[in-house]
């Protein structure tokens, strides 16, 4: 049996890597390890504090008794501490000085803080990977012709690399964005309990050049360059709506990855991965459902909605600390990460495995064949003297009459014929011929895919190859 709610995003979708970074073990260590990193500063700055007590704090980082920690926060209602007192019964020679000067937000928003970077720098490792998987597929496919669609409206022809580096341009901003976010992020430090310092003033007797120096030493010890210059008993909660702005971006990509993949599955075009067992409809046993890419779409939109609680959240705060944003907090932030990391697992599986089928490709190009020429045939009327206007009324009228034809009887598609027994274009059918010869399919498709990847991407590749080679391995 299993009797209560578990978290799907947990169970089914997110990586164990991820879910590592959010775990408890992983949180509250960290608040241990700042607890650590303050008392080493304030020694360091003058304070009594010994090197035994110091040894005796890091000997049980990872000593957490959660059961323990459960039965002193049914008693006190606080969360931080009771890890405190816990922490303090295995650390009897230090515990006088544990959180000194300290608010509970000093462990829970610096921990936050670096959870958060370290979630950051994971999706990073898997956008490189989505990134070098998308470069391999644009290079395979970058002269093989595809009708491109504007409002899913066949239209000039592309190639299947081609529409790929658009994928990739998509994942390239995302990239750059995570990169900005990671160097932006800041410590909250040890601001105190309205953000005024005033506890860690008190301590180093009034000296404010210890106080600002202290932060400067936590900063550097958690692996960051500096902490916010000022805040209220929280660091802004802006910076949670940056975060997950972030998450929102690799989210909306990865829909509109999807959403082209289940349209081009549609045509036929693309097959997602399918495993040799695999059910594709419950019902309909022939079916092969692009569920993967479904499921991009489903967990993107999650992300992008979640986006709004950090925002909410932000607005709602009051002066200089309130607690209505812990327990969304709680929730919205790790869920974003742990959906954006299953949202990478599926999208570099698709990529990475999934099947183009180029003679369907061109079976669509050969129906719609006609129609795409009729552009070159207006550019040669006009250069033997026709009337741009004219010319492109009377093809818009033939083509109407013949899109009639093919859609209500099922005929083939004869524009080409009616424009050359249409006097209008004065065109013989040997010109026919020559400006259908003469015909680019595809225009600058292949040359702008290889050019991109080999002057945009691939250098960035280069630069990060040894975050490369991770596998998709999905659980559903």
């Amino acid at each position: 049996m299993s009797e209560f709610y578990e978290n799907p995003l947990g169970t089914r979708y997110a990586s164990d890597e991820m879910k590592r970074i959010f775990s408890p073990d992983e949180k509250y260590s960290c608040w241990r390890k700042l607890w650590i990193a303050l008392a080493e500063s304030e020694k360091e700055l003058g304070l009594d504090i010994t090197d035994e007590q110091i040894a005796e704090m890091k000997a049980h980082v990872n000593d957490i008794d959660y059961d323990k920690v459960a039965e002193y926060e049914s008693k006190i209602r606080h969360d931080v501490m009771a890890h405190l007192k816990a922490y303090c019964d295995l650390c009897p020679t230090a515990k006088p000085i544990i959180h000194l000067g300290a608010t509970s937000c000093f462990v829970g928003d610096n921990t936050d803080i670096i959870v958060m970077k370290k979630g950051l720098q994971r999706v990073r490792v898997m956008l490189l990977n989505c990134i070098n998987a998308l470069k391999d597929f644009a290079v395979k496919y970058k002269n093989v012709p595809t009708l491109a669609y504007t409002h899913f409206q066949a239209a000039q022809p592309t190639t299947v690399g081609k529409r790929a580096t658009l994928w990739l341009q998509d994942l390239l901003f995302d990239l750059e964005n995570v990169d900005f976010r990671i160097e932006k992020l800041k410590l909250l430090g040890c601001k105190g309990t309205t953000g005024t310092a005033a506890s860690f003033l008190t301590l180093f007797n009034g000296d404010k050049d210890k106080v600002l120096e202290l932060e400067d030493k936590i900063a550097s010890k958690c692996g960051f360059s500096a902490c916010y210059a000022v805040s209220g008993q929280t660091y802004s909660r802006k910076v949670d709506y940056f975060v997950l702005s972030t998450l929102s971006g690799i989210a909306q990509s990865a829909a509109k990855f999807s959403s082209d993949i289940r349209l081009l599955s549609h045509l036929k075009e693309f097959d997602e991965p399918f495993e040799s067992g695999q059910v594709g409809s419950s019902a309909m046993a022939y079916k092969r459902n692009p569920m993967r890419s479904e499921r991009i779409a489903s967990l993107s939109r999650y992300v992008i909605c979640d986006c709004m609680n950090t925002a909410v959240t932000a607005s709602a705060q009051w002066l200089e600390r309130t607690l209505d944003d812990s327990a969304n907090r709680r929730i919205s932030v790790p869920e974003a990460f742990l959906a954006v990391d299953g949202i990478l697992e599926l999208y570099l599986n698709v990529i990475s495995n999934g099947t183009v089928y180029p003679k369907m490709a061109e079976r669509h190009l050969r129906d719609e064949l006609p129609f795409m020429a009729t552009e070159n045939i207006l550019m040669y009327c006009v250069e033997k003297g026709g009337d741009r206007q004219v010319l492109h009324e009377a093809i818009r009228r033939h083509s109407v009459d013949a899109a009639k034809e093919v859609k209500l009887n099922g005929k083939d598609n004869d524009v080409l014929d009616r424009i050359v027994n249409d006097k209008t274009f004065g065109l013989t059918k040997d010109e026919l011929e020559k400006v259908l010869s003469d015909f680019s399919f595809t225009g600058c498709a292949e040359s702008q895919t290889q050019s991109f990847i080999d002057n945009i991407v691939q250098p960035i590749l280069n630069e990060n190859k040894e975050y490369l080679g991770i596998k998709s391995e999905i659980k559903v």
